[in-house]
């Protein structure tokens, strides 16, 4: 591994929410993996920071000085780009009180340097990093518990997934909110739809279903992976009419997704359930291919640490024979592996290289795109190095969550092989 400090070409932001398998109740940390194609040189960076939980979502602002880590713990927190010091941080509660723990500004859209929208509590704030004492109230996000959040083409709209609630149950329904008016809609689906992804040049954006079961008939909170058909919806922001969408059989390990990008030909998105990176071709809405991290068995093995806890944590949530159907479910939707997978994925600009982020096996691979062949792969150190307190047979996973990826900007793309 190269100097962190060195000239690298890529920057893949990460955010980290520790070890074990509920990522909204965990630490909070950003690592910043920097590569260069051209000589093949890496390095990286990892930090958590104290008094934060449940570490989710990265966004960096358009002149890259400042980013967001987005989390579940009812704070807003910022973090300098390039040397991941923190900013600055608020509590949201100073502005709303939100009704469930797990209720918190885990994403954000940058208007401009300076400013950002989060959803916090039942509305949408503007902030500034300059004046984190004076949010402003912009209204209503009228669904049930916002998640995901992403800047259409035309930046007039913010269009958001929604969680099942924790007392108010399923969610089945994302949301548009238009700033020039100041008014969302709000769009109901068969199926609840965490994240989304916007058209880079029409006011079209896609929500994926994230299709999850209450434990035992009634705890959202601490849900269960359902073994059931996904779908992709193409929805128009202006008029919120579903145009399009896509639907997979159970079968297609297309389950419990995470990020999502787009390529001039493809949908692509990841699934830390089942282990994969899937593809959908945007032409035909129909026809789609599969990038498979699923682990081999010797890598199983190795991962076995993970798998106890992930096995321990399972327990946790639900006893066994209540509860049964959704430990058959989650060994069905991960394909009989007991880790996690595939969390964060990104495109680079000139849709060259595909990075992603392997929760489950603590790595981070760079792919050839389209051909989607293995470039670099590198093994991540355990998190006991950064939380020493943390005992030696602890899990070792970092808690690899979602990303972004900064690609050189203009003129400064290098030719590689």
């Amino acid at each position: 591994m190269a100097s962190f400090s060195g000239d690298y070409p890529y920057a893949f932001h990460i955010a980290l929410d520790g070890n074990g398998m509920n990522g909204l109740e965990g630490a909070a940390g950003v690592c910043v993996f920097r590569y260069d194609p051209g000589s093949g040189a890496y390095a990286y960076k990892v930090q958590y920071y104290d008094g934060v939980a449940g570490g989710h979502a990265v966004s960096v602002a358009p002149d890259r000085k400042c980013s967001f880590l987005g989390n579940a713990g009812q704070h807003l927190v910022f973090y300098d780009t390039d040397s991941l010091d923190e900013c600055d941080r608020v509590s949201s509660l100073r502005y709303e009180v939100a009704d469930a723990a797990i209720k918190s500004s885990t994403h954000m859209v940058w208007l401009d340097g300076t400013q950002g929208v989060c959803a916090i509590g039942e509305n949408f704030w503007l902030v500034d990093i300059n004046r984190l004492a004076k949010a402003e109230c912009l209204g209503a996000h009228s669904i049930k518990l916002p998640h995901a959040m992403k800047l259409t083409a035309s930046r007039r709209y913010i269009v958001y997934g929604g969680m099942d609630h924790p007392t108010r149950g399923a969610a089945s329904e994302v949301g548009i909110f238009d700033l020039h008016t100041r008014t969302a809609r709000r769009v109901q689906l068969p199926t609840t739809c965490w994240h989304v992804a916007a058209h880079p040049q029409e006011d079209l954006f896609y929500a994926l279903s994230f299709r999850v079961l209450p434990q035992e008939g009634r705890d959202w909170h601490e849900w269960a992976m359902a073994y059931f058909k996904e779908y992709v919806y193409e929805i128009d922001a202006r008029s919120g009419q579903v145009l399009r969408h896509w639907t997979c059989s159970q079968n297609v390990p297309a389950h419990i997704n995470s990020d999502v990008c787009l390529s001039d030909q493809e949908l692509i998105y990841c699934n830390g359930g089942s282990g994969t990176i899937v593809m959908i071709d945007l032409e035909s809405f129909s026809a789609y291919r599969i990038i498979d991290e699923r682990p081999a068995l010797p890598d199983q093995l190795r991962a076995g640490r993970q798998a106890v806890r992930q096995v321990t944590d399972a327990f946790t949530r639900g006893s066994v024979s209540p509860s049964s159907r959704h430990f058959l479910g989650a060994l069905r939707v991960s394909r009989g592996t007991l880790v996690d997978s595939v969390y964060a994925c990104q495109l680079s600009a000139d849709q060259r290289l595909l990075f992603t982020a392997n929760r489950g096996l603590n790595t981070i691979t760079v792919y050839d795109y389209p051909a989607n062949t293995v470039r670099l792969r590198v093994a991540m150190p355990e998190l006991r190095e950064y939380l020493p307190d943390l005992p030696e047979w602890a899990d070792p996973r970092l808690g690899f969550h979602h990303s972004t990826l900064l690609s050189p900007v203009g003129n400064q793309q290098e030719e590689f092989s």
